[in-house]
Formats: C-alpha cells, sequence, structure tokens
C-alpha cells in the first residue's frame, strides 16, 4: 500500500470510524468470498468450498481486528483511549491526583523558575557577536585581589600587544541632563572610542564614536540609549545632530543604541560619551578604568594572558614604576565569566538545591505511586486474567503518569511565573542580565524536558507492577499480603528523601550561619540612624573654591535641621559601590625604601569620621584649619599602617596620592578599618585627605546626616536644606546606611531566602513521606497490631513497635544525609564567612530539627495503631 494511501486511510478511519469500519467488513467478505470461490473452482462443492476457506481465513472478528491493527492510525487511537481511561481513573481517585499534581507542580515549579536565572546569566551566551572573544583586563595583586586598570596601561597594551582586534576603557559618569523639563540625573559611561566596536555593536541611528572625538578637548558628543531617547525625547529621529545640555555644556547627540542593546558592563547606563584622556594627564595613571577587548580569531585567553603579562611587565612596570609595584600581574578572563563571578556561586547553589527538591519530590510521589500500585494488584490481575498482555498493562501506568506529570508540569510552569517575579525582586543589586530572565523557548524546553523525564520516572513503577502480575496468585492473595513485598522500597525511599532533606537543611543552616557572622562583623563605622544622600557638583558654580563653598554651605544647613545630631559630605561613601583607588605613595626613611599601595581614597569634610562614628587610633581627626593654603595633611587606616610601619609610629611621615609629583601629605592620624565594598571583602586600606587640599574638585559629594531619632523621617528636611543652597540641585541614592550595608550582601541573602524556602518544603515532604509509610504499615500490619494487643501488649510496647520504625528510618537517612551534606557543601563552600562548612553547631541543629519532625509524623500512625480494636480485628479475619 502506498504511503498516500496510508495516510488517506488513517485519517478516515480516525474523523469516520463507522464507515471506516463497515469498509473493512466488505474488505474481509471479500476476501472470504475470493477464497471460497478458488476452492470452488478446484471441484469442492459451494458448501464444502465455504468452509474451506473459513478454516483458512480463521475468525472474521480476529481478521477484522488484526487489520484494524495495522494501521498508523491505531496507535493513535490505542493512545486516545489510554488517555480517557487514565482521566476516568485519576478523577476517581482525585484525592491521590490534587496530590500528586501539587507535589510535581512545587518541583517542577521550582527548579524551571531557578532555571530561567540561571540559564541566561551562567549558561547562554552575552548578546553580542562572537562573545566568545571578549575578555576583561585587570590588574592582579600578590594577595589575589584586582584592581582596576589605568589609561596608561589601555596605550600600553593597544600598542605593545598582538592578541586583541580591539580594546577599550570605560569608567562611571553620573551627569545631569538640564533642559525644559525638572533636572534628572542619569547612570552613564566616559568610554574610549572603540567602546561598541569591542561589543560588536553600533548604533541604531546615527554613528559610533571616532577617533577624533576621543580627544583632549575636542567636541563633546554624545550617544543615547533607546530607553531615554523614547522617555526623554519621545523617539523623535531629529534628536541627531542636535545638543543637548549635559552639567551645563553642550554635548551633540550623534548616535541612539539599539532598542535590544543589553550593556552588561553598566547595565543601568543610558549616555555614553567619550573618555577624552591622553598621557599629559596626570589622572592617566590612576586605577579608575575598566579595560575590555576582543580577541583575534584564533587566538585562545591563555594565550592573550601571556601577551598581556609580557608586555605588562615591559612597557608598564618597568616605564612606571611609581605607580606598579614590581609583584603586580594582569590577568585576562572571559567577560561572561567577569560579571557573573560574584554571583556564579549563589546562583549554582540556589539551582542544587532547587535539583533537591526536585529529586524529593520525585522520590515522595514514587512513594505514593507504590502504595497505590498496591491496592490496584486485583485490578492487575484481573485485567491479565481477561487477556490483556503485559505490554497492554504497562503502556497505560505510563500513560496515567504521563497525565499526571503534564497537568504538574502544567501547574509548575504557572508557579515558575510568580516564581521569576520572586526572583526579580530578590535579586540582588547588579545582578548581570536582570533584563534576560523570563519564560523563554530554553525555559519552556528544559521545563517539558523534566517533565517527561518525571513522568516517565513515575510511570516505570506501576509498570514494574503491572509487568510482574500473577493472575492467579494476586486474585488469590489480595492486596494486603502483596503489600510487603513494595515495603522494603518504601522504606528506601523514605530513608532517600530524608537524607536529601537533611543535605538541604544543613545548607540553608551554614548560610543562614554565615550571614548571621557576616552581619556581625564591624563594618568600621555606626551605621545606625544615618541618612545619606548623593549630590553631584554643581556645573554652575566653576572652580573648586566654588564648588567646595556650596557642599560646606549645604552642610551648615543640614546641621541647623532639628533632629541632626552631626553633619559632613565625603566623595565616596562605604557600602555604596563607589570605588575611588589611587597608589598611595610613601617617601623613604631611614631602614624604609620608598613604597607604593593601592588604598581607597576619601576627600572628606571635617566632622565626616566623627558623624561616621570612625574610631581614632592614634594622632587627631581633621579640624577646620585643614583647608586649601594650610600644609597638606592625612588620615590613613589601621591597615595601611601596619603595612607600611608594622609597629612604628606613622605620625608626622609623609605621602603622596596619586602622581608623584603632587604634594605630600603628612600623616596626623590612624583610623580604624573600614569596609569600603562589603562586609564580605577585607580591602581596608584607605587614606583619608580633607576634601579641600584635593588638586581637583570631586565632582559628586554624599552627604552623611546622623540624626538623634529615625534618620528616614529627616529625608525631607534634609533635602531641603541642600535645595536652599542650590534650588536646581539634583538629589540621587537616598538611603539608610543601615540599608547599604544590608545591601552590601545581596547575594548571599539571596541564596539564604531561596534556601530557606527549598529547605521548608523539603522538610515537610519528608516528614509527608515517613507519614505515609508509617501509615500504610500500621494499615498492614492491622492483623499483628490486634493479635499482639490481645496477647497482653501495652500500648507503650505498640506506640515503641511504630516510633522505632519511623525514626530507624530518620536515623539511617540522617547518616547518609550527613554524609552528602559534608560533600555538597563544597558548592556553597564560597559564601561560607566566619564558619566552616563542617560547623558542629549547624549540623548538631538540624538533626534536632529533623529529628524533632519525624517525632511529629510518626506520633499520627502510633496513635491510630493505639486504637486498634482486637476484637474487631479478630472478627474481620
Amino acid at each position: 500500500m502506498s504511503l498516500w494511501r496510508q495516510l488517506t486511510r488513517g485519517l478516515r478511519a480516525l474523523f469516520g470510524r463507522a464507515a471506516a469500519d463497515a469498509d473493512l467488513t466488505d474488505e474481509v467478505r471479500h476476501y472470504l468470498e475470493e477464497a471460497a470461490a478458488s476452492h470452488a473452482a478446484r471441484g469442492l462443492s459451494p458448501e464444502a468450498a465455504l468452509r474451506a476457506a473459513r478454516l483458512e481465513v480463521g475468525s472474521l472478528t480476529a481478521v477484522t481486528e488484526e487489520v484494524r491493527a495495522s494501521g498508523w492510525e491505531h496507535g493513535i487511537e490505542t493512545l486516545a483511549a489510554d488517555v480517557k481511561y487514565a482521566a476516568r481513573r485519576l478523577h476517581t481517585e482525585f484525592g491521590f491526583t490534587v496530590v500528586v499534581v501539587l507535589t510535581i507542580a512545587l518541583g517542577i515549579g521550582a527548579i524551571t523558575a531557578i532555571f530561567s536565572a540561571v540559564n541566561p546569566i551562567l549558561f547562554e551566551p552575552l548578546p553580542y557577536p562572537e562573545a566568545g572573544r571578549l575578555v576583561t583586563i585587570t590588574e592582579m595583586r600578590s594577595d589575589g585581589s584586582r584592581n582596576d586598570g589605568t589609561f596608561g596601561m589601555y596605550r600600553g597594551l593597544a600598542e605593545g600587544t598582538r592578541s586583541f582586534d580591539t580594546l577599550a576603557v570605560f569608567k562611571p559618569w553620573q551627569p545631569t541632563l538640564q533642559g525644559r523639563d525638572q533636572a534628572e540625573r542619569f547612570d552613564a559611561q566616559r568610554v574610549s572610542a572603540d567602546y561598541f566596536r569591542v561589543l560588536g555593536l553600533s548604533p541604531v541611528l546615527g554613528r559610533d564614536f571616532e577617533p577624533a572625538d576621543d580627544r583632549v578637548n575636542a567636541p563633546a558628543v554624545v550617544i543615547l540609549s533607546h530607553a531615554l531617547w523614547r522617555r526623554r525625547f519621545q523617539a523623535n529621529p531629529a534628536i541627531l545632530g542636535q545638543s543637548i545640555t549635559l552639567d551645563e555644556r553642550p554635548y551633540l547627540v550623534v548616535g541612539v543604541m539599539s532598542e535590544r542593546f543589553e550593556n552588561v558592563l553598566a547595565p543601568a547606563a543610558e549616555l555614553w560619551a567619550p573618555l577624552q584622556y591622553d598621557m599629559s594627564q596626570g589622572r592617566a595613571w590612576g586605577h579608575h578604568l575598566r579595560t575590555v577587548g576582543r580577541l583575534g580569531r584564533a587566538i585562545g585567553i591563555d594565550q592573550a594572558a601571556g601577551d598581556v603579562a609580557a608586555v605588562g611587565q615591559r612597557v608598564i612596570v618597568e616605564q612606571r614604576p611609581e605607580t606598579y609595584a614590581a609583584e603586580v600581574m594582569f590577568g585576562v578572563a572571559s567577560l561572561q565569566d567577569d560579571v557573573t563571578r560574584s554571583v556564579r556561586p549563589a546562583l549554582l547553589a540556589v539551582f542544587g538545591a532547587s535539583a533537591l527538591v526536585l529529586a524529593i519530590v520525585c522520590v515522595n510521589v514514587s512513594n505514593l505511586f507504590l502504595a497505590r500500585g498496591v491496592r490496584r494488584r486485583s485490578e492487575f490481575a484481573l485485567r491479565a486474567a481477561l487477556g490483556a498482555g503485559r505490554t497492554r498493562l504497562i503502556r497505560q501506568m505510563i500513560t496515567e503518569s504521563f497525565v499526571l506529570a503534564l497537568l504538574g508540569g502544567g501547574l509548575g510552569l504557572g508557579l515558575s511565573i510568580v516564581g521569576v517575579r520572586v526572583l526579580v525582586a530578590l535579586s540582588p543589586p547588579g545582578l548581570p542580565r536582570l533584563n534576560a530572565i523570563g519564560l523563554d523557548g530554553a525555559v519552556f524546553a528544559f521545563a517539558l524536558t523534566v517533565t517527561t523525564a518525571v513522568g516517565l520516572l513515575f510511570g516505570l513503577i506501576p509498570a514494574r507492577q503491572a509487568a510482574r502480575t500473577d493472575p492467579q496468585r494476586d486474585m488469590a492473595l489480595g492486596s494486603q499480603r502483596l503489600a510487603g513485598g513494595n515495603r522494603r522500597i518504601r522504606q528506601a525511599l523514605v530513608i532517600s528523601e530524608v537524607a536529601l532533606a537533611l543535605m538541604l537543611l544543613v545548607g540553608s543552616g551554614l548560610l543562614f550561619r554565615s550571614l548571621a557572622r557576616l552581619f556581625a562583623m564591624p563594618p568600621g563605622f555606626d551605621a545606625r540612624n544615618v541618612l545619606t544622600m548623593q549630590v553631584p557638583a554643581p556645573a554652575s558654580r566653576a572652580g573648586a573654591g566654588a564648588t567646595l563653598n556650596f557642599f560646606a554651605s549645604a552642610r551648615d544647613v543640614i546641621r541647623s535641621v532639628p533632629g541632626v545630631e552631626s553633619a559632613a559630605f565625603t566623595s565616596q561613601l562605604p557600602m555604596s559601590g563607589d570605588r575611588d583607588e589611587y597608589g598611595v605613595h610613601f617617601e623613604a626613611e631611614p631602614a624604609r625604601p620608598a613604597q607604593s599601595y593601592g588604598a581607597f581614597r576619601y576627600g572628606v569634610s571635617p566632622g565626616y569620621l566623627e558623624t561616621m562614628r570612625i574610631s581614632l587610633r592614634r594622632g587627631r581627626f581633621f579640624e577646620e584649619h585643614d583647608r586649601a593654603g594650610a600644609a597638606p595633611v592625612a588620615l590613613i587606616s589601621e591597615s595601611l599602617a601596619q603595612l607600611r610601619f608594622g609597629t612604628g609610629d606613622p605620625i608626622g611621615r609623609r605621602l603622596r596620592i596619586g602622581p608623584t609629583d603632587g604634594a605630600p601629605y603628612t600623616i596626623v592620624g590612624v583610623v580604624d578599618d573600614v569596609r569600603q565594598m562589603s562586609l564580605a571583602v577585607g580591602e581596608s586600606a584607605a587614606v583619608y585627605i580633607p576634601a579641600s587640599q584635593w588638586p581637583l574638585p570631586d565632582g559628586v559629594m554624599s552627604f552623611v546626616v546622623r540624626a538623634r531619632g529615625d534618620a528616614a523621617a529627616l529625608t525631607p528636611a534634609v533635602r531641603a536644606a541642600i535645595w536652599s543652597a542650590d534650588k536646581n540641585q539634583p538629589i540621587v541614592r537616598v538611603a539608610l546606611m543601615e540599608d547599604l550595608v544590608a545591601a552590601s550582601a545581596g547575594e548571599r541573602r539571596f541564596a539564604v531566602i531561596l534556601f530557606e524556602g527549598f529547605a521548608l518544603a523539603a522538610l515537610v515532604l519528608a516528614a509527608a513521606g515517613i507519614y505515609g509509610v508509617l501509615a500504610g504499615s500500621v494499615a498492614e500490619r492491622t492483623r499483628e497490631i490486634g493479635v499482639r494487643s490481645a496477647l497482653g501488649a501495652s500500648r507503650g510496647s505498640i506506640l515503641g513497635l511504630v516510633f522505632r520504625q519511623g525514626l530507624g528510618l530518620t536515623a539511617i537517612g540522617a547518616l547518609i544525609g550527613l554524609a552528602g551534606a559534608g560533600a555538597a557543601s563544597r558548592v556553597i563552600a564560597g559564601l561560607l564567612i566566619g564558619i566552616s562548612r563542617y560547623d558542629p553547631l549547624t549540623y548538631t541543629g538540624t538533626v534536632a530539627l529533623l529529628a524533632a519532625v519525624s517525632v511529629a509524623a510518626c506520633s499520627v500512625p502510633a496513635w491510630r495503631a493505639v486504637r486498634i480494636d482486637p476484637a474487631t480485628t479478630l472478627r474481620a479475619e
């Protein structure tokens, strides 16, 4: 039969069964008549010929069914029948169906939601052409810490290496846009001319930056993000070639980026302008630029790293020894690894936790299927006795499990939509590719794959039971006595469930205790009752003196606000993401050669250290007479003092900050270490100078205001005080210092919250598993317990019988789980601060919690066992 005829016949059978059956009956009857005619042609009588034909053909019904089963449509019809039967069966067992579907939905929803975040951040390539060729270049210190690069380093590598098609540098920029509307502050970037070429992109409107745009004193040009172009300029193409005012300086708009452009290096940036540096500027050797490059074709990262290291030592370090210590190294890493480095451990840990929850879900549902299979042994036996083959029974069981899995997977996909929103809401600050988190084709494919695997796994359990059906034995014994055959399997599943739950609980406990230890670490200042506001320097006040006068005037007004205890300002604020580092050069002394260290540079007003309550270790704080024109003075952190002077006295020693041709600062005090980037990062080397003694005015200052009571309540009054000094001045990043400290541990808090949620789900599922096994065991052993009671067994002995079984399973699972937790904790080791991954208190507390929950799960079946009436049980037998 031709393929076309098979197709049309099958479709006709599917959509017109009655007519197809009539045609099939006619075909079989015609075949019988042809066979009878053949026998009659050999001389048999019509009756004998018909009889011979019937013997040759066999049962017409059997032939008809055989022909019907040979078509491809028969498989579809059988599948549809299996699905209908499964739906009726599951509707009859509505409680079982609801429990299984909800349990599956929990596991699939959790892992799908986590995968929707993990996949675009860690697994998918970055949204750039040939993203695998994009790398970052950083300076590596001898202690393994990283440092931003310099413009001099960028120029040296651009001229000396052959491993890159293009290199670019960039730094943050926060300009204020003035216009007819209210002034608005933006996150932006200053970039070298090849920045977008490195990424492999170009503006969708207008042009890219050209080398001539990136020269000192070149005309100011700017490229807009698509979102800013639509929001602020109503998507007007005529904005190209027009000027906009940024920081009271006109910038010519030359381009607009595509709506699909995703800037992983600065996700919030909405404006880009050329850097306009050259080597004649002192800032050319300041450590404040990040470097990104595009590898040449067929150039690997290792090869590029060797090239960078050689050029770096030969061209940069040897030419600039006062800026680069001899032990500095230059590292090359893929851009994707670099932007995901901080969140990778947390995301992998959370993904592993969701996988453990899914495993526990599988174990729990497997137990439910085993218990259900015991009750259906008589059904399997009866169907087998009526002629159903093992293949038919196995197919029916797998169909039922797939129907359940699809229902659970569909509901789980709905739950994952909610889960994605929760993930985005809980995501730590700076999470890369946040806009890419969502349900897409890859996530749907992942959910379908997981659902299929789960359905197949659950289907194998009843299919295995159906395959071992012995009709004569099973119908004679009944389900009660067949339950014991699955008891060991169910107990093994509960043990594995307890072990997996314990692994999750240990991980959650370790992260929770680590987070508690982290927040117990002293940040070096008192964050309570401190309000912060970031304010850019007014562009209308030209010159360092006018800029500082504005900040000083605003500070003085803030101090007069009722409820303010003290106020000051600083060039960078701890825990805020600010990172302003310079090389600090100590002058040579007897027995000590000149030496340089990288340190955070704070330009502060008098009173800043006192307002932040940063402790003075020796010397003095800044005073009002430490101002422009006076002898330059500085305070250094205790860690920097120990690095340079050990146990010696640094007071009176001199240092330079940045370019060595600058004026030296005399050390007048040593203060406590402050954690600048986060509580988990111990980079504490710092130097404080009066803001008025810094050669160039800082473009942005942060006010710190210590309140006598609720600092948040002072926000309107402090804003008004700043605007009293300049009514058009934008104020950004208003935050309580305590919130900034908490946000600095965002990755760990993110992991802790999700781990705790998964651990709670695992604990509930484990308790349900223990309860289910014990409840089934009590039901199976009703006669035995009745006999024991009749023979004089006490309630205590019956309680002990049930509790020993349940707690015994818990103990075995706990032992396995402890070993598994010790191995699995390596995944979260990078997130632990202040505790070991073998922390005894965590392990002991987790086991105690699991034991308490197990006792609670054992209580109800044990109470049922005690209440069994021996007389009623024996009469039933």
